[in-house]
């Protein structure tokens, strides 16, 4: 397997995105999520960066295994964590 990282540039619907790649400047391949991100339900949206599995055979198709994370601040507050709001 050939492993590179891309960009989603748009989601073609059935489970299929639209990924471009980095290595191979600006080629694009159809991907499908690997089957960790669909168990755990990973979203994956147009713009995240994303590691992809190509087979040697097929270029034109893979398999997105990772999604890196925001490097954005701003996490999600609530429940009973500290800082957060409480219910009673």
């Amino acid at each position: 397997m050939i492993e590179t990282s891309g960009v989603i540039e748009k989601e073609q619907g059935n489970g299929f995105y639209l990924v471009t790649l980095e290595q191979p400047a600006g080629h694009q391949c159809l991907c499908r999520a690997a089957g960790k991100l669909t168990k755990f339900r990973i979203k994956l949206l147009a713009g995240d960066k994303v590691l992809v599995e190509i087979s040697p055979y097929d270029l034109t198709r893979g398999r997105i295994t990772y999604r890196e994370r925001n490097t954005g601040g701003g996490g999600r507050q609530g429940g009973n964590r500290p800082g957060g709001p409480r219910r009673r």
